[in-house]
């Protein structure tokens, strides 16, 4: 089976879509097959591996809401071993209407399972705690949640936190969590200290891997792109390297465990 990640922050410009591209772009690299799954209306996501979203014929959103299987909805990207369910403006939609159905919260994990083409599925949330991030985090079993080293960003781990809870109780009880901090710039005091903080009360939980600031990571989605393409020898490209080398660690400890 596939491991499935769901990378999600009620805080919205923490790097997401970044993350859940350049994690992607570093496993297929290494040699794994990878399904991005676009949850968020605003369907950066999407964007960033070149699709255009007004054009698509059929969505993540079909698949919620229309019983569409998650193969059908799939897409290739242009960079072999990466797939992408794709998402749009009916994301909006299913936020609203997916609390009607009977047993919602768990509509993407029936989708997702059984996907056997794939050894890794990373799901992009939506800057919000609502119904679409519920089942994410209901079909995940691990969570990335990506934030700055900054105050209000570090503040909104405390609903992430009661959501995680939440999940666990409702149906999902072996579902783990890891903080990553992204567009750190360690010339910054403040950034330094947070970060400090964050490491201080998470602990393990807390990716040793960073994402400083780089520009070529803006350059990498305006390219349809993940930055370890489009600038191997980048900053930002060797440290999400590092980051998926220390999830894949992650999660292989979590199968010996099980």
């Amino acid at each position: 089976m596939p491991h499935v990640i769901a990378i999600a922050n009620e805080k919205g410009g923490v790097a997401k879509t970044t993350t859940a591209l350049s994690v992607g772009g570093a496993l297929v690299e290494i040699g794994y097959e990878v399904l991005l799954v676009d949850l968020d209306a605003q369907a950066n996501l999407t964007l960033g591996v070149g699709l255009r979203p007004d054009t698509l014929r059929r969505t993540v959103a079909d698949v919620l809401l229309n019983t569409s299987s998650a193969l059908s909805a799939s897409r290739e990207t242009d960079l072999p071993g990466l797939d992408i369910i794709p998402a749009n403006e009916e994301m909006n939609t299913a936020e609203r209407f997916l609390p009607i159905r009977q047993n919602y919260q768990f509509i993407l994990r029936n989708a997702l399972h059984g996907l056997q083409l794939y050894d890794y599925i990373l799901l992009d949330c939506p800057p919000s705690l609502g119904a679409v991030t519920s089942n994410a985090l209901m079909a995940a079993e691990r969570l990335i949640v990506p934030t700055q080293a900054e105050y209000f960003s570090a503040y909104a781990l405390r609903n992430m936190l009661q959501l995680i809870r939440r999940i666990r109780q409702d149906g999902n009880p072996t579902l783990v969590y890891n903080i990553l901090i992204t567009m750190l710039d360690r010339r910054n005091r403040i950034h330094r200290t947070i970060e400090g903080q964050i490491r201080s009360k998470f602990t393990e939980r807390v990716f040793q891997t960073v994402i400083q600031i780089d520009t070529k990571l803006r350059e990498s989605t305006v390219a349809g792109l993940p930055v370890t393409h489009f600038s191997k020898s980048s900053r930002s490209a060797q440290q999400y390297r590092a980051l998926a080398q220390e999830l894949i660690q992650y999660v292989e400890e979590a199968e010996t465990i099980a």
